[in-house]
């Protein structure tokens, strides 16, 4: 049983499983809308079947599965490896028209600019890399070295630029994924490879100025156009989608004006190690920065606030001056005593919590499973104060910029996972 807007997306599933699925739809949208409203949806019909939605529910519980649900079948994406050789114009307009691009011009990755690619790594072509899928009802389509270093000619990279591309194929992370909300994604860069590529961590970082930053978010962008399948209103299914994701937020980190450590080492790397990281999320708001009477550390508690912190993550996008204030005029020595007293500070009512629509239908189970703390927290009356941000951990924090103004970003964005570039080279 789903929602209406994915009728078409969930039916694949009978040609991509061979499963004899049977499918309910209330009408869309659900998220947001009353309960008055809901209670319609039940007692009303399918608009998918135009049948009376309970009785639909109770017949497929009951009836025997058909012979014609039985004839599901699986569909696999396939490519040749190939194709027939056309002018550079007929051959763009190709990828253009079969979706293989992200609507801007690509290099076309020809035999030759594949092979010169492929000087950038030892890897063998034909290695398995990984496998993608921006949805679950697809099988993840597997991809070598090759495929890679296809994308990265396609994206206008360099054989220098591949060991950090094919770390990011190696992840098996989307670029975007198949949900209704428009997610967007951020790519941060630690150890020496910043300096070797040319990468850009300061002034203007997250700016399209920097070659490196720009092909390298671009290139995780085709591969999931082109690895995951990504088909618009098919498969991809965003409501307004993000422009975020044409690079990625794609940064290095300002390791050398940073006060304190990096990022990767943060999470367990040496400092010597080249590290590429990824992070998700929904919203990013940018503070114009602290005052006299509100200092940065109080001005990002207002911030984090204004976040539904459905994951109780976020990542703190910090100018370097930010950083440096922070340790010597509010005494953080570290990123993680940064995060601590964020964790411990950052408060809300618990009926303000519980009354948004996502934290209702996502962490409400968790709660009704005694998981802690959203099972003591469901308890509490509407006015007490709980901290939705229970584990420091999940604040995460990125120097970058230019020391040109004390600015920084506040995202709800979650850090998912880190892969070393150097295994890739």
């Amino acid at each position: 049983m789903t929602s209406a807007r994915f009728a078409d997306y969930m039916k694949q599933d009978l040609q991509t499983f061979g499963m004899p699925l049977r499918l309910s739809f209330p009408p869309y949208p659900v998220v947001g809308m009353p309960v008055s409203v809901l209670q319609q949806y039940i007692e009303g019909n399918d608009p998918v079947t135009g049948k009376p939605l309970m009785q639909e529910v109770i017949d497929a519980l009951t009836k025997p599965v058909t012979e014609e649900e039985k004839k599901g079948e699986f569909r696999i994406v396939s490519r040749p490896r190939l194709i027939k050789p056309d002018t550079e114009d007929n051959l763009r307009r190709l990828f253009l028209e079969n979706g293989w691009t992200d609507g801007l011009p690509v290099i076309l990755p020809t035999e030759e600019r594949v092979a010169e690619m492929l000087k950038g790594t030892s890897h063998k072509p034909d290695e398995v890399v990984g496998e993608m899928s921006i949805t679950d009802s697809e099988a993840g389509l597997e991809y070598t070295v090759e495929k890679v270093a296809a994308i990265a000619v396609m994206a206008g990279a360099r054989p220098e630029h591949l060991p950090v591309i094919l770390a990011i194929a190696s992840t098996n992370e989307t670029a975007f994924p198949s949900s209704t909300t428009s997610f967007g994604r951020m790519i941060v860069v630690n150890g020496p490879i910043r300096k070797e590529l040319g990468m850009n961590s300061g002034v203007g970082a997250l700016s399209p100025l920097n070659m490196t930053n720009s092909i390298i978010g671009r290139a995780w962008t085709l591969m999931t156009i082109n690895f995951g399948n990504t088909r618009v209103g098919e498969t991809f299914l965003g409501s307004q989608g993000n422009n975020l994701n044409y690079n990625n937020m794609c940064v290095a980190e300002n390791e050398e004006r940073s006060v304190w450590d990096p990022f990767h080492v943060q999470k367990g790397y040496k400092p010597g190690e080249s590290i590429v990281s990824l992070f998700r999320g929904w919203s990013v708001l940018n503070s114009m920065g602290a005052t006299n009477q509100r200092p940065a550390h109080e001005e990002t508690v207002i911030l984090l606030k204004a976040f539904c912190a459905l994951l109780s993550a976020a990542t703190l996008i910090l100018d370097p001056l930010v950083a440096k204030n922070l340790k010597e005029m509010q005494c953080f020595d570290t990123k993680e005593k940064y995060s601590q007293w964020l964790s411990e500070n950052v408060k809300i009512p618990a009926g303000q919590y519980w009354k948004a629509d996502l934290i209702y239908a996502f962490v409400l189970p968790l709660a009704q499973q005694g998981i802690e703390p959203y099972a003591t927290w469901y308890k509490l009356p509407d006015d007490a104060l709980i901290t939705p941000y229970n584990d420091p951990r999940n604040i995460n924090i990125v120097v970058v910029g230019g020391e040109t103004n004390a600015l920084w970003k506040t995202t709800d964005f979650h850090y998912t996972t880190s892969a070393s570039i150097d295994k890739w080279r």
